[in-house]
């Protein structure tokens, strides 16, 4: 799994973007913070090579916590910036700061 941040001059927004190896999944999103955790338009695209990639613009200077949903599983990224745990989930949260 992988994250790539590129942050732009012009505007306040970080491109991110997510690549989960995912061979024989069906359908992978991103879901955290800074989408309600709803997994409508946040799909990653499966690409040829078994990978599973999207980008998104974020709003700079927060931090987000975030989980994949692996086929309906939630799947932790492993080079996230730190964890948290989260009582409402009862897990540990990635969390991605931006």
């Amino acid at each position: 799994m992988a994250i790539s941040k590129q942050y732009l001059k012009t505007k306040p927004v970080v491109k991110v973007t997510f690549t989960v190896p995912a061979e024989d999944a069906k359908k992978v999103a991103v879901v955290g913070d800074f989408n309600n955790w709803n997994p409508k338009g946040s799909t990653l695209k499966k690409l040829k090579n078994g990978n599973f990639k999207g980008t998104f613009d974020l709003p700079k200077e927060n931090s987000y916590e975030f989980r994949y949903l692996v086929d309906g599983s939630y799947v932790n990224e492993s080079e996230a910036d730190r964890y948290q745990w989260n009582d409402f989930a009862g897990a540990e949260n990635a969390v991605l700061e931006l």
